[in-house]
């Protein structure tokens, strides 16, 4: 979101107001006077403070898989933003990497999804973007917060990208720097809030697809390379082509959550062999929203991604902790 500097001037007492009216709600939740809402089994919310992409989904999938691995039966709730028939991209990605290990409840009223799936014997509830949705009470909050992109840098909507003022990670337990390998993350800004334990996370490569052959998963991939992206930080994304190696000879942003048309699609390839390109480079997210655009004269081949936190262990024990902790507080 960058705005002009005259224009995010005149915005400021906009966000003031935004900001005030955040924090207000926020505190009549954290004070009980507004009543949340709680599912059998435990609730753990992954969100941000900020709008754009931070690397929520590819979280969700990581703490499923190892819940998963655990025994635990895991239920996934998420509103399927800018989606459709109770789903989204984002949701595909996530059905589509995690199969049917897991439930899913998708709609805006996720405390009725998940009343839904408690049937199921539902261990644990996972939140998708659920910081700001308070009226679910949750047991553990974990925000994330993009290290490409400092927290100290930014506006409160609409002047800036904050969806919350930067003393919201007051109720955040734990706090993960995402892409960390593209930045030093400044936690410096947050260490005076010591009840949050941080963490850094990076971003792995396990390979690419053919967007024309649905799951094989290569090694390598042919250069060079056009990429594309309609995700919340695409520079982020093309920066990770370079930190890989492969040769980018040109690149193009799209609104996050775009659906791509079959002209666009030819427009991006004519772009792509002027520039001497060889392949159609674009995200897992991306690849849900090329349906109506499938064929193509070049190939379209989709980087696949997992998240990593190096300091695994320490995170998944203070997780557990909190959990444990929170065990049998009421509502």
């Amino acid at each position: 979101m960058n705005l002009p500097p005259l224009l995010r001037v005149l915005l400021w007492p906009v966000s003031l107001l935004y900001a005030a009216a955040m924090w207000s709600r926020a505190r009549l939740y954290t004070h009980g006077w507004l009543k949340q809402r709680r599912l059998d089994g435990r609730v753990i919310s992954v969100g941000n403070v900020s709008v754009g992409g931070t690397g929520k989904t590819p979280m969700v999938i990581w703490l499923a898989e190892r819940f998963v691995a655990e025994g635990k039966r895991v239920a996934i709730l998420s509103r399927g933003y800018r989606g459709s028939g109770k789903t989204s991209d984002e949701v595909e990605l996530m059905k589509d990497r995690l199969q049917d290990r897991v439930l899913f409840g998708v709609g805006k009223d996720r405390y009725a999804e998940g009343k839904r799936l408690q049937s199921a014997g539902v261990d644990i509830f996972l939140l998708d973007d659920g910081f700001q949705h308070l009226r679910l009470a949750r047991d553990v909050d974990i925000v994330l917060v993009d290290s490409t992109r400092p927290l100290r840098q930014q506006s409160i909507l609409p002047a800036g990208r904050l969806r919350e003022p930067r003393s919201a990670l007051h109720r955040a337990d734990l706090v993960v720097f995402t892409r960390t390998e593209q930045s030093t993350p400044s936690v410096s800004a947050i260490q005076k809030f010591p009840q949050m334990a941080i963490y850094s996370s990076t971003t792995k490569l396990l390979g690419f697809r053919d967007h024309s052959l649905g799951a094989i998963l290569q090694t390598s991939c042919p250069d060079p390379v056009f990429a594309f992206a309609g995700i919340g930080n695409p520079e982020a994304f093309f920066a990770d082509l370079e930190r890989w190696k492969l040769q980018v000879v040109g690149s193009k942003s799209f609104r996050d959550h775009h659906r791509y048309t079959k002209r666009e699609l030819l427009e991006l390839t004519v772009t792509a062999r002027s520039l001497g390109a060889k392949v159609l480079m674009t995200t897992e997210k991306d690849a849900k929203n090329l349906d109506a655009a499938s064929s193509s004269e070049m190939p379209v081949r989709i980087a696949v991604v997992t998240m990593e936190i190096p300091d695994e262990e320490r995170f998944l024990r203070d997780l557990r902790e909190r959990l444990a902790l929170r065990g049998g507080v009421a509502a």
